[in-house]
């Protein structure tokens, strides 16, 4: 279902990093027939300042406290599509020029190939800008930004997911979602676990440029507070959450991060239920930093 607003044209068709040379398995193209099975999105770099290629050896994957056999592990240098999600509603507290600044500094730092897609969201999510690499066309889309209304924020997150990056699947692996917001959600129709279920379900990592909680922590009813749904969205996902206040270094960092620290890990789950929520848990050797989606959805067709 369309809930994008008329103020948009129609669609047509979701931490900082080491330094690359550190790391890769190998620097090939990410090979197809071994990523047979469960695939994984995983950032991964050194802290340990060694020259060694990351391997499979380094590696340690659990679902619901198994540990699995890890089948691949290859460098992603696919490019990225980011979907920038920005909160135009009237209570944010933060006026248009910066949402504008932090948008743009996106623009800065993709790679080539990368492309952005920005979403503004009050309640109604709507387009800004499809699909695009081109900073002047970026820029002068942003125009339309306003403050009005709501923060439907779920109901941005779904329409982002269904209609944006689900049609770019199953041949664009490497996905993301930026929220430029504090996480507040105030009458989607859409449910909070809903939201994060598709994101893994998916792979879509989310990254957050957060904003203080203009509720100051208050407690909502049915669903979590505002910092807690940007710590789960981007911590379920294996994103990560930068300050708004520093929007370059974060757009620099996520940027680099998409380019140079992405794998693809494939595994065939044992000893593990197809029929439900499977926890995941990935840790690596001292010296290494992972991140991966928190949890697998159900294996059924």
């Amino acid at each position: 279902m369309k809930i994008f607003g008329s103020r948009c044209v129609l669609l047509l068709v979701c931490l900082l990093t080491a330094a690359p040379g550190a790391l890769g398995q190998s620097r090939h193209s990410v090979r197809t027939n071994d990523l047979e099975g469960t695939v994984l999105s995983v950032t991964a770099w050194r802290t340990d300042k060694k020259a060694d290629p990351l391997k499979i050896d380094n590696l340690y994957l659990y679902e619901n406290g198994i540990e699995q056999k890890i089948k691949a592990f290859a460098f992603d240098p696919s490019p990225s599509r980011i979907v920038l999600l920005v909160d135009n509603s009237q209570t944010l507290p933060a006026d248009v020029e910066k949402l504008k600044r932090a948008t743009m500094e996106f623009a800065y730092e993709i790679y080539d190939g990368d492309q952005l897609f920005v979403i503004a969201y009050d309640e109604k999510p709507e387009i800004i800008q499809e699909w695009t690499d081109d900073a002047a066309k970026l820029e002068k889309s942003l125009a339309t930004f306003r403050k009005k209304g709501n923060p439907f924020l779920f109901d941005a997150l779904d329409a982002a997911v269904s209609e944006v990056l689900l049609p770019l699947m199953p041949g664009t692996r490497k996905t993301a979602v930026v929220v430029i917001g504090d996480g507040l959600d105030r009458g989607s129709s859409t449910a909070f676990d809903k939201v994060l279920s598709d994101l893994q379900n998916y792979d879509v990592t989310v990254y957050a440029l957060q904003l203080p909680d203009r509720t100051r922590g208050a407690y909502r009813r049915n669903q979590p507070k505002a910092g807690a749904v940007i710590t789960q969205l981007t911590e379920g996902t294996g994103g990560a959450i930068f300050p708004i206040d520093d929007a370059q270094a974060a757009a620099k960092a996520i940027c680099d991060e998409l380019r140079k620290n992405r794998y693809l890990l494939s595994y065939s789950p044992v000893n593990s239920s197809s029929y439900d929520f499977r926890r995941v848990f990935l840790v690596a050797d001292e010296g290494i930093k992972v991140r991966t989606k928190m949890a697998q959805p159900p294996n059924i067709k």
